[in-house]
């Protein structure tokens, strides 16, 4: 990113935060054994995606740091008739960005719940940018589409 100071052209990188809650659900296990309670759900999904993303680079993303110290919460969630208790563990990246469309696999996500930018202050968009920007995420959300079209047909 590109950022004018005065007559200055200085590149620096965005600094963001994002709030990515992972969902766990109840197993219930084969005759008396094996059931696993929402909450150690949610914490094996929480888990197997920190280390996913410790060890899967991901383009013009620096993980900075991984806030594990959340606590996992419960939401009781309607499907038709039906309620059932959900649990959630939530995490809190601190990234570091080149393009803020290095975002948008993640933005695109389910689990993705808040973002906030921590530097810098104001940023201005050319126009080239802001149209990469709105095609790489229409392009984003239609490959999350058909991902979701290919889980659910079988």
């Amino acid at each position: 990113m590109k950022i004018r100071i005065g007559n200055e052209l200085l590149t620096e990188h965005i600094r963001v935060r994002i709030r990515v809650d992972f969902r766990g659900e109840s197993k219930n296990g084969r005759f008396f054994f094996g059931g696993k309670s929402k909450e150690i759900m949610a914490e094996t999904m929480r888990e197997q995606q920190v280390a996913l993303l410790r060890n899967v680079p991901l383009q013009g993303i620096i993980i900075e740091d991984v806030d594990l110290s959340l606590d996992v919460y419960t939401v009781s969630e309607e499907n038709g008739r039906r309620h059932h208790e959900v649990a959630y563990a939530p995490i809190i990246l601190t990234l570091r960005i080149e393009n803020i469309d290095d975002l948008l696999p993640l933005l695109i996500k389910p689990e993705f719940r808040k973002i906030e930018f921590l530097s810098p202050e104001n940023i201005s968009l050319h126009r080239l940018d802001m149209e990469r920007l709105l095609f790489r995420l229409s392009q984003s959300f239609q490959q999350e589409l058909r991902m979701l079209e290919q889980k659910y047909s079988r």
